[in-house]
């Protein structure tokens, strides 16, 4: 299916990545370049055999691509890929998955303690060196995270870990995943997805840790958002999609959710006259929750030993979407 490792070669395609350096490192003997947009990309696509690409692939890329036969993911998701195209044209893909799921979890239980400290605010009052005085209002305090009910939205490798981190914080932990019984011990309690609405009045912080499907894409919507506690915070570490956005400002708007922190949005970036921007209860990260030092690194391993199978014959990858 591959051509040899002396006649094979990469393209590594990110806007910041070094991945392309990083792989170079490791002396392999194959054949690599990176390119850093999407132009570049469409005009050097044709001389790889394989890509290792997230967010700049566009499905009519294949049609420039008469090489191409592997595509790692830089991504867990993979939703912007054509999976009947691709395997149509008997083109392999594996995803990422895994490869920054302790990252996530650290990052969704940052946010979690970030809203309960109050800490975007402190932040505010610091750049205003403002000393801020005490409280009387209780809802406005920052807040204890101990006895309360925490919902991960999706128990795969991110949500599991999430769950043990909150877990440790005397958190209750409840959470749906597509097969209940494969989640057991991860949290207190493990729930099908279509036990969310029931589910969401029971928490005080809903974390989406879950993958964009069809069946995920706006799973919180304006009922959804009703059916949660007055007070309650929501945090994404998931895809923007997953998410109805214009029905999230309204509830923060009305104090119908006390709180969001958002690591990712809709369209990304987030466009600049989005309300999300000046909601004094939103937290905003730019889709970092997965990036550390050592990213490119773990993606090179999942990439390599994929190659490595292709070139023993075998048909399963690891994270194989495709």
């Amino acid at each position: 299916m591959l051509p040899d490792r002396t006649q094979l070669t990469i393209c590594f395609a990110h806007v910041a990545y070094q991945m392309q350096a990083r792989f170079a490192a490791r002396a392999t003997g194959i054949a690599s370049f990176q390119v850093h947009s999407r132009e570049e990309l469409a005009a050097r696509i044709h001389e790889a055999d394989v890509v290792s690409v997230s967010m700049m692939w566009q499905n009519d890329l294949l049609d420039r691509a008469p090489r191409l036969r592997f595509i790692q993911s830089i991504s867990a998701g993979v939703d912007q890929y054509d999976q009947v195209r691709l395997a149509a044209r008997g083109v392999r893909l594996a995803s990422a998955a895994g490869v920054n799921a302790e990252a996530v979890a650290e990052h969704a239980m940052a946010l979690i303690l970030a809203l309960a400290r109050r800490l975007p605010e402190a932040r505010d009052n610091q750049a205003r060196r403002v000393w801020r005085g005490m409280i009387a209002d209780l809802a406005t305090r920052e807040d204890e995270l101990a006895g309360k009910t925490l919902l991960i939205v999706g128990l795969g490798r991110i949500g599991g870990r999430l769950a043990r981190l909150a877990r440790a914080f005397d958190l209750r932990v409840i959470a749906t995943r597509r097969s209940p019984e494969a989640g057991a011990g991860a949290a207190d309690a493990v729930h099908p997805m279509t036990a969310l609405p029931d589910l969401l009045p029971e928490a005080d912080i809903v974390a989406l840790t879950c993958p964009l499907t069809p069946e995920t894409e706006r799973l919180i919507d304006a009922p959804a958002l009703a059916r949660m506690r007055p007070g309650a915070h929501l945090v994404n570490v998931a895809r923007g999609r997953c998410i109805d956005e214009p029905a999230l400002i309204a509830a923060l708007n009305q104090g119908r959710l006390a709180a969001a922190a958002l690591d990712c949005a809709a369209e990304e970036p987030l466009a600049a006259a989005s309300a999300l921007w000046s909601l004094p209860n939103v937290l905003i990260t730019p889709h970092t929750a997965g990036e550390t030092r050592r990213y490119e690194d773990n993606v090179i391993d999942i990439l390599v030993e994929n190659l490595d199978r292709l070139w023993r014959g075998e048909t399963a990858l690891r994270n194989q979407v495709v």
